[in-house]
C-alpha cells in the first residue's frame, strides 16, 4: 500500500489538515485519492483530481464578476424566431447564451448553466408611433435606467406623445428604484394633466416635481433601507422627458440625460435640446474650458443636478419648440450619447426611417452604444414630430 501523502491543506477546499487525516474535516474530501508526490520531483505541483461524485461541498461556486449580458437588441427577435417561439407563447425559454438549452424556473440554462437576463436587463416598449429600448450594457451588473411612455388626447382631440427616461445615480443607494419611481411618477403626471388642458410646458414642470417627490419618498421605504446601509446617500436619479403634439415640442430635464432633435430632411441641422447639469457643462458655460476639453476631463460627468432627497435644490428645466418641419425626437441617457455626443453624430447614427419605424431606430441606437463598448446602461426613446392624428399607428 502506498504511503498516505502528507498534505498541509485540503486540495479541494484548502482547509488546514493535521497529520494522519484521511478525510477533510470541512468538506469530507477523501485524501487517499491524492496521488503521492514523486520524491525526485519536489518542485512539481500536486495534480488536483476531480471530486468524488458523492462529496457535497458547502461552498457555493464563486459567481462571475457580472452575470451574462443581455442579448444584443438587434438580434433578440431573431433568437426567438430561431427557437420557434410564437409571440403568443409567452416569455422565451431558450438560453440566450447557448441558444439550445431550456431555462429552468430559477432562470438558469439546463444545458450550459448560464444565468439568464433579468427583466430589466433588456426592455422594449412600442406605444403607437413612439418606442423605447433600454439595455443593461456590457459592464454594469444591473440596469439602473427606467422609462415611462404613453399617448393621450388633448382637449381638442389631437394626439400627445409622452416619453420619460431616467438614469439612476450609481453612487447612491437603490438607484434602480429611484429611476423607476421617477419615471412612473412623471409619466403618470403628464398623462393625467395633458387631457385636462394644462399647457405641456407647465405639465412637464409639474411632472418633474412629482418625480422628485417620488424619489424623495424612497428614503423612508423600506424602513430598514438606511439601517442596513447607513453610510450611503439617498436614492437619486436624473430625468429627461419630451411631450410631442401636432405643433409643439416640449422637453424637460434634471441632470445629464439628453434630448436631441433630428429632422427627417437630413440636409437640415440636428440640434441638442437640453443642457447638462454637469461639471463639464459648467466649465464650458463659464468660458473656462472648450467643450472638447471639458468632456475629456475625468470630472466631466460629475452631475450638479439630480432628483433625490439630498439634492441641493430642485431646478426643473423646461423648454418649448415649434419645429417648422417633420423630424424625430431622441430622448436618452448618457449610456447612448457618450457614443454620439454631438447632434450631428446622433443624426448620423439614427436610421433615416426613424419617424415611421421608431422601435427599429431605438434598437439601432442601443446597438451603436453596445458596439462602442457598452460601458453604461443605455436607454433611448424615439418620438416622431409632429404627433400623428389620433388613431394613427398601432396601439
Amino acid at each position: 500500500m502506498s504511503q498516505m501523502p502528507q498534505l498541509s491543506a485540503c486540495p479541494s477546499c484548502e482547509e488546514p489538515l493535521e497529520s494522519g487525516d484521511r478525510y477533510c474535516g470541512a468538506c469530507g474530501y477523501d485524501l487517499s485519492a491524492v496521488p503521492p508526490r514523486p520524491d525526485d520531483s519536489p518542485a512539481r505541483t500536486v495534480p488536483q483530481p476531480a471530486p468524488a461524485a458523492d462529496v457535497r461541498f458547502d461552498r457555493r461556486p464563486e459567481p462571475e464578476e457580472y452575470p451574462l449580458q443581455a442579448p444584443d437588441p438587434r438580434v433578440a427577435a431573431d433568437l426567438a424566431a430561431s427557437a420557434g417561439l410564437a409571440a403568443s407563447a409567452g416569455p422565451a425559454t431558450v438560453c440566450v447564451a447557448c441558444r439550445a438549452g431550456r431555462v429552468d424556473r430559477d432562470g438558469y440554462c439546463e444545458n450550459c448553466g448560464h444565468a439568464q437576463p433579468r427583466e430589466r436587463d433588456h426592455m422594449e416598449q412600442e406605444c403607437g408611433p413612439l418606442a423605447v429600448v433600454s439595455d443593461r450594457g456590457l459592464r454594469h451588473h444591473r440596469n439602473e435606467d427606467a422609462f415611462g411612455v404613453g399617448r393621450t388626447a388633448l382637449p381638442d382631440g389631437s394626439e400627445a406623445l409622452v416619453a420619460i427616461v431616467c438614469d439612476g445615480v450609481s453612487s447612491a443607494t437603490r438607484p434602480d428604484d429611484a429611476s423607476l419611481a421617477a419615471s412612473r411618477a412623471a409619466s403618470e403626471a403628464l398623462l393625467a394633466a395633458l387631457p385636462l388642458g394644462t399647457h405641456p410646458q407647465q405639465a412637464m414642470h409639474d411632472a418633474i416635481v412629482a418625480a422628485s417627490h417620488a424619489v424623495n419618498a424612497l428614503v423612508e421605504e423600506p424602513a430598514t433601507a438606511r439601517e442596513h446601509q447607513p453610510h450611503q446617500n439617498a436614492p437619486a436619479c436624473t430625468l429627461v422627458g419630451a411631450v410631442v403634439t401636432a405643433g409643439l415640442l416640449v422637453v424637460g430635464w434634471v441632470g445629464d440625460s439628453r434630448a436631441y432633435w433630428v429632422p427627417v430632411d437630413r440636409g437640415a441641422p440636428a440640434a441638442r435640446l437640453t443642457e447638462d447639469d454637469s461639471w463639464a457643462a459648467q466649465m464650458v458655460a463659464a468660458g473656462l474650458m472648450s467643450e472638447a476639453e471639458a468632456y475629456a476631463d475625468e470630472r466631466a460627468h460629475a452631475i450638479t443636478g439630480w432628483l433625490g432627497a439630498d439634492a441641493y435644490e430642485l431646478e426643473p428645466h423646461t423648454a418649448a419648440f415649434k419645429p417648422d418641419r417633420p423630424g424625430v425626437v431622441v430622448v436618452c441617457t448618457d449610456g447612448l450619447w457618450n457614443y454620439a455626443e454631438a447632434a450631428g453624430e446622433m443624426a448620423g447614427v439614427l436610421p433615416p426611417d426613424a419617424a415611421v419605424r421608431p422601435l427599429h431606430a431605438a434598437r439601432v441606437l442601443v446597438g451603436h452604444a453596445l458596439d462602442g463598448g457598452g460601458h453604461d446602461n443605455v436607454t433611448v426613446a424615439v418620438l416622431p414630430f409632429p404627433a400623428p392624428p389620433r388613431g394613427a399607428g398601432s396601439a
